[in-house]
């Protein structure tokens, strides 16, 4: 019990940190950022930088914490730029964990994190892409990997309904591979214990410390059949419309949701440890 109780606290003090830190970024550092970088390209990729960084200090608080442990297996194979980065989501902390990792990372966020008070800094400072709809967003995402950015999307669209298995992929991550002719990066995320999962908030702590494994497999290139729809942006627009491009969407969605639950099954099945 004693130790599940210092756990919610330092679960409680880590929220709050993180909070804080939003705030002080959104107030301080973004603004000093735009006046030494007058261009807004060079300062969301400044902005990017510090936030990398600081998620980076922010995982080591949260170890040093007690709050989980962690470890990330073959993370070579993200020392590159120009990845489209696709994760189960099995925790609140999964994009945390994920940025701390890569270099120049960008994101695809809720919409309403862009309002949020503790987060709307390094969302709009670093300017994440948000998850509005449209043929825009997909074009956002495409040149934002062409451009050398880390593309991270949870193809889930939200945290799974259970921890151990990932939800039904939606096809937003696929019509992005499917549009840019872009290979899939499949980062494959467990943990020991469900953690701030859906419906889980920072008091729900588990009895013991949570472990999370990060496994970087191999990419997932497009196929030569899928080609034709890397053209430009008007015909990307026209093509997501397609019967055909649909089709291709939904048949790789599924087969990535196979693909992440089988990964997912074999990397517990190994053993995750927590203490």
């Amino acid at each position: 019990m004693g130790k599940r109780f210092w756990r919610i606290v330092a679960t409680g003090f880590c929220f709050a940190v993180f909070g804080l830190g939003g705030l002080l970024i959104l107030c301080f550092v973004f603004p000093v950022l735009r006046l030494f970088h007058a261009d807004l390209q060079a300062s969301q990729q400044q902005a990017r930088r510090v936030i990398h960084k600081t998620f980076q200090w922010f995982v080591r608080l949260m170890v040093g914490c007690g709050v989980i442990s962690h470890e990330v297996r073959q993370a070579e194979k993200l020392a590159r730029h120009g990845l489209l980065i696709v994760a189960n989501h099995p925790s609140l902390i999964d994009v945390v964990l994920l940025i701390a990792l890569v270099e120049r990372p960008n994101c695809v966020v809720k919409a309403s994190l862009r309002d949020n008070v503790f987060t709307r800094g390094p969302v709009r400072g670093a300017g994440f892409v948000a998850n509005t709809d449209g043929p825009q967003l997909l074009a956002d995402c495409v040149a934002s990997v062409r451009s050398g950015d880390n593309l991270i999307v949870f193809p889930e669209g939200t945290r799974s309904l259970e921890h151990d298995a990932p939800s039904p992929m939606k096809r937003g991550a696929a019509n992005i591979a499917l549009r840019g002719g872009l290979s899939l990066t499949p980062v494959v995320i467990t943990v020991s214990e469900p953690m701030l999962g859906k419906g889980q908030g920072w008091r729900d702590a588990p009895r013991k410390r949570p472990h999370f494994i990060l496994s970087v497999e191999d990419d997932i290139p497009m196929t030569s059949c899928f080609a034709p729809f890397a053209a430009d942006e008007e015909e990307d627009a026209k093509a997501e419309e397609s019967p055909v491009i649909t089709s291709m969407a939904r048949r790789l969605s599924a087969d990535l949701g196979a693909f992440f639950a089988e990964k997912i099954k074999a990397q517990r099945a190994s053993g995750c440890d927590s203490n």
